[in-house]
């Protein structure tokens, strides 16, 4: 028998699957049982099996679950000038901004952030409420499964969300949803896997991994905190918060401030940290 016919008759990676599933599960943990079985019989491997769990998890999650809280948004104001915002555009690095008009309950648009290439093109002429794509509203109650259906028909990326009064309680994205199936989702800005665990930002901040060594941590910034519990500066900061907090949470330790750059709602990927006294004269401490 030649290779090929040997292919032929190899049963496909669905044909084991469905083999193995032959009695339907009656319900959600039998499934869940059924597929960790399928993977230890290596009919699925690790990723694939986080993936299904993820698709399972979206379907019984709300987007209260996963949004980004009113206090941690950044938003644009329709009354500052874009000299006023781009700053904040820089240091986030957000693709899209909320645009309010007296407070965060009124949004009066999103602010795509490669809409600014028109003001470096143009200052005198650039209007940010000409700019401005309508915004999408959201309950606290929807279902992530059904969210991530519309924002692929509609094409949008990012949603504003509202409490039952009708009050803004939070904005959600398409990538917050995307990562409960896939797991955190790096850009052009997250971490290259070759680069230091540490790296320096301008305004004498940091940019840390959330899993350097604290031993590590400890030499570059010339602090003391202990390993024996944990062994990262994830675990540190996870002590700190009681438990797995958002974007955009900061939490205080030891002088330094812990801000919470990258997460999912597995574990921390990323944090920016600074110094919560400004150095003294020639105080090098923790320069790059």
């Amino acid at each position: 028998m030649s290779d090929a016919d040997d292919k032929q008759d190899r049963p496909s990676l669905l044909e084991r699957l469905s083999a193995f599933l032959t009695r339907e599960p009656e319900d959600r943990d039998e499934l869940l049982a059924l597929l960790h079985g399928a993977f230890e019989r290596k009919l699925l491997d690790a990723d694939a099996l986080s993936m299904i769990e993820g698709v399972l998890q979206v379907s019984e999650m709300t987007v209260r679950d996963i949004m980004i809280p009113r206090a941690q948004m950044d938003v644009v104001s329709q009354d500052d000038e874009p000299a006023e915002f781009i700053p904040l555009v820089l240091e986030t690095r957000h693709s899209r901004f909320p645009v309010t008009g007296e407070n965060k309950d009124d949004i009066v648009g999103i602010l795509l952030a490669k809409e600014l290439l028109n003001y470096y093109t143009d200052p005198t002429g650039f209007k940010l409420r000409d700019t401005l794509r309508p915004a999408v509203f959201v309950p606290e109650s929807k279902r992530l499964n059904v969210l991530l259906r519309e924002f692929r028909a509609n094409r949008n990326h990012i949603a504003i969300v509202v409490d039952e009064y009708g009050g803004v309680s939070g904005l959600v994205t398409i990538e917050d949803v995307l990562e409960q199936i896939v797991g955190d989702i790096e850009d052009e800005y997250d971490f290259d896997e070759a680069e230091d665990n540490i790296i320096a930002e301008t305004g004498g901040r940091h940019r840390v991994k959330a899993r350097t060594e604290i031993a590590d941590f400890n030499a570059r910034f010339g602090t003391d905190f202990a390993d024996d519990e944990f062994d990262t500066v994830g675990g540190l900061v996870l002590q700190a918060f009681g438990r797995l907090p958002k974007r955009g949470e900061t939490a205080d330790i030891g002088g330094l401030r812990f801000r919470v750059i990258r997460a999912d709602s597995r574990r921390l990927h990323t944090l920016q940290v600074e110094s919560m006294t400004p150095p003294r004269d020639g105080d090098t401490t923790g320069a790059a």
